[in-house]
């Protein structure tokens, strides 16, 4: 006889990825997609408590930091729409025409959010005298407080954040924790003296970002977002893209330098040291529930998810075999249990009354780190049976049981960090050389689906836009990282360590 064939999961092999991660999704019951609202997911506990645990990571970091956490109303008045749309217009029309915002006097309004935002008309049978919609972020309730709270520069900085939900009427194609209309929503909200306060925060900001990917096992290509792509009510956007494994990239965090542009608007100032009037310079930092989207499409394989162990709702499972033989066998499981619980390690008894290959399959989809097997032959001999997710099987001895769990974990982190590290560079090449021709530009050699492409650039924006057009892909803007040496702009020739990415967003 052959090998035993593997059970039939019901979801599609990861290599479809684009049906893989759907099903998946809810296979391993992170959400239920059957609420009557489109983009509005239930999420169920094993979801949320990994969401919750995400959530955790950040609120360390913002504690670490000094940030504070506030709470702020999901009603917004129209009024303040009407007064972030007209700061927003007049912003983007300056960038265009390539003037100082301060020289446009604008009659006509961008819409902005107005498209975007679900609008509450009535209270009760009532039409209410002013609309109020449900906040799509919070820029523009929160700087209205802020205007009141801050009166001296001995009120600074200012740091804030909260974790919420945000409503935008997303009328493209939704996806689980990817493309949503209503999204588990962290912001960071920052004010300073001055711009130098400001710079500071964004660094800040960029070791935050990229100590929470570390935590997720997540490579990620930093930016500097090309001015088409930076919001326009802002000096600057970085971006943290994460390379998923068909090739795509999933933007995870944003955060932006405003200089004192909202501040002017929202009359945001403060008395410095000699009395004089001075705007604000403020800072924003932004993810979603995008990043758990990242972790299950980076981490699942073929059997289901793989969950990184700092966000593992159980980092491990333990599993009593033939307890009906033994009496003993659950009392152990369970001061195992309480063993580990004590070291700060998430665990959980899977004591159900069915075959043990049930709950292998079952945990298998659901990603716990470690399985731990316990029967009563593993007790006469003082071990157990261990099993890493990522692969490795083997037996521990009881007697130092949380020493092996806690290196187990780590085993598992560091496994999935490899393996993400595989796919990044299996998926990031440099780009082909693009030839001159009598009718403009072609790539040497034709461009592959799946692939984001590496490449020298010091252009200006007509030259990124032939990029665009001629590969039908996305400039991801000005990367953090630099080449060791002067390389040819693929454009303009000139050269330069400047690094740039062309890819396929989501």
């Amino acid at each position: 006889m052959g090998a035993p064939r593997k059970a039939k999961r019901g979801i599609p092999p990861k290599s479809e990825f684009n049906s893989w991660y759907p099903s998946i999704i809810e296979i391993a019951d992170l959400v239920d997609k059957r609420y009557p609202i489109k983009g509005m997911d239930v999420w169920k506990p094993y979801g949320l408590r990994a969401m919750s645990l995400i959530d955790g990571l950040t609120r360390n970091q913002m504690s670490m930091t000094n940030h504070h956490e506030h709470r702020f109303p999901l009603l917004v008045p129209e009024n303040l729409l009407d007064k972030e749309n007209k700061l927003v217009s007049r912003l983007k029309a300056a960038r265009e025409a390539g003037v100082d915002p301060s020289e446009l006097r604008m009659d006509d309004e961008d819409s902005g959010f107005k498209k975007e935002v679900y609008w509450v008309t009535h209270g009760g049978e009532n039409e209410l005298e002013s609309p109020m919609f449900l906040r799509p972020t919070s820029e523009t309730p929160m700087y209205t407080m802020f205007s009141l709270w801050i009166r001296s520069h001995t009120d600074l900085p200012l740091k804030t954040f909260q974790i919420v939900n945000t409503f935008r009427y997303e009328t493209k194609q939704t996806r689980s924790f990817i493309r949503v209309r209503e999204i588990h929503f962290f912001e960071a909200h920052t004010v300073h003296a001055d711009e130098e306060g400001a710079t500071e925060q964004i660094s800040e900001d960029a070791s935050m970002v990229q100590n929470i990917l570390s935590d997720l096992c997540l490579p990620s290509l930093v930016s500097k977002r090309p001015v088409w792509d930076t919001f326009p009510g802002a000096w600057y956007t970085m971006a943290a893209d994460v390379v998923m494994p068909n090739g795509r990239t999933l933007q995870v965090a944003t955060y932006h330098h405003y200089r004192d542009q909202w501040a002017r608007s929202f009359d945001l100032n403060y008395e410095d040291h000699n009395g004089e009037t001075q705007f604000c310079h403020q800072t924003t930092f932004g993810m979603s529930e995008r990043l758990l989207g990242s972790v299950v499409g980076m981490h699942g394989d073929d059997q289901g998810l793989i969950m990184p162990p700092s966000i593992a709702p159980h980092q491990v499972v333990l599993l009593p075999i033939a307890a009906h033989v033994r009496d003993d066998v659950i009392t152990e499981i369970e001061t195992l249990s309480d063993k580990l619980s004590n070291h700060g390690i998430r665990t959980f008894v899977d004591d159900r009354d069915v075959r043990p290959g049930v709950k292998h399959y079952d945990w298998e989809i659901k990603g716990a780190p470690i399985r731990l097997e316990l029967g009563p032959r593993d007790i006469d001999a003082g071990k157990c049976i261990i099993t890493e997710r990522t692969g490795k099987k083997y037996e521990t001895p009881l007697s130092n049981i949380e020493e092996s769990i806690i290196n187990a974990l780590d085993s598992v982190a560091s496994e999935l960090k490899i393996r993400a590290n595989e796919n990044f560079s299996n998926h990031v090449r440099p780009l082909p050389e693009i030839i001159k021709t009598d009718d403009g530009y072609e790539f040497e050699s034709p461009l592959e689906d799946g692939i984001v492409y590496s490449f020298p650039f010091c252009g200006n924006d007509s030259d990124a836009e032939i990029l665009e057009k001629l590969s039908g892909l996305t400039m991801l803007g000005e990367c953090v990282e630099e080449y060791s040496e002067i390389r040819n702009c693929v454009i303009t020739g000139t050269g330069t360590t400047k690094m740039q990415h062309l890819a396929r967003m989501y």
